[in-house]
């Protein structure tokens, strides 16, 4: 009985990334700065891809739940780390730390699949394109995004459950400034090593498999395009990928090193700096890689804009 209580008595603590910083105002300003532009950008970019009908293709109805996800992460971390700044109170409830886990395991599934999907998708486009509109039909695409959700939201809800139902004892501080499921395992005072290893190799497994089937996409597109005689042909394929290959890079490479590299022996600042990379600047990037390096995307813009611009010289 007692311990019951003491698991339900307050809130968490989370400990704040600005405290050991000289100019703490500086880099909160920064990072809702990035917050914006994330918001903004993805905003942007899912209206785009349900508004124009040249981007009702399968390559940009993935894109578009990559940034719904984004939204949804970015959304979650960033206002709480600034409300806990400017209010002096860093305290989460545990509903909002069971939600924020939740959030986060959600959007590393859905990274996953949607990465790989998407690298199918060049992969039909450049090396079977007689056989693409066959095999990515819009009830193909569907399916495809239904089944991502009911599987990433099935995995993360039964991690977040069992994460959260550990008994925490002492202090209730997560040194991290939101709540990452390997720092809360650390206020249990219960025996979480079995957990831990278990959330450990099904995060490698959901790196590694998606990672494999990406460069075996990426192979077979290669020596695809190696083959063709024209290099405007070639250029144009590979230029259909580097989007993509850029988004691939900067998710795998944080998440391997978080995920590989045991939570001891990786420094906290060096640990704290990648999240802050994989949970407040990649959402920033991610729309931005794909409307300024793709040409349909920038179309697209450009005739919302002077869509908007000819509405309001009739008005």
């Amino acid at each position: 009985m007692e311990q019951g209580n003491e698991s339900s008595t307050t809130d968490f603590i989370l400990l704040s990334f600005f405290s050991d910083s000289q100019h703490p105002r500086f880099l909160i300003s920064i990072v809702r700065l990035i917050f914006g532009v994330a918001v903004t950008g993805n905003s942007i970019l899912v209206l785009l891809i349900w508004s124009d009908a040249c981007l009702h293709m399968p390559m940009y109805f993935l894109l578009s739940q990559l940034s719904l996800m984004d939204l949804m992460l970015i959304s979650t971390t960033v206002p709480k780390m600034a409300t806990n700044f400017f209010s002096g109170h860093e305290f989460i409830s545990h509903i909002g730390c069971g939600v924020q886990i939740f959030l986060y395991l959600m959007r590393g599934v859905a990274e996953c699949i949607l990465l790989t999907l998407m690298a199918f998708d060049r992969y039909l486009v450049i090396c079977n394109p007689l056989r693409y509109p066959i095999i990515m039909t819009p009830r193909v695409c569907m399916q495809m995004a239904t089944g991502s959700w009911a599987g990433r939201v099935l995995i993360s809800l039964m991690h977040t459950i069992y994460a959260m139902h550990f008994f925490t004892c002492g202090s209730r501080k997560i040194d991290h400034f939101f709540c990452e499921i390997m720092a809360l395992l650390k206020l249990s005072c219960e025996d979480t090593s079995i957990y831990e290893k278990v959330v450990l190799l099904s995060s490698i497994a959901f790196l590694l498999i998606p990672f494999g089937l990406i460069l075996t996409s990426y192979i077979f597109i290669y020596l695809t395009v190696l083959h063709r005689n024209s290099p405007e042909g070639q250029n144009k394929a590979l230029a259909t990928c580097s989007s993509h290959l850029c988004v691939v890079s900067l998710y795998f490479g944080p998440a391997m090193i978080i995920c590989m590299t045991p939570g001891s022996t990786l420094p906290s600042e060096m640990d704290q700096h990648l999240f802050v990379f994989d949970v407040i600047i990649i959402p920033m990037l991610n729309p931005l890689i794909y409307s300024l390096r793709n040409k349909e995307v920038l179309g697209a813009l450009r005739k919302a804009l002077w869509r908007k611009l000819m509405f309001k010289q009739r008005r």
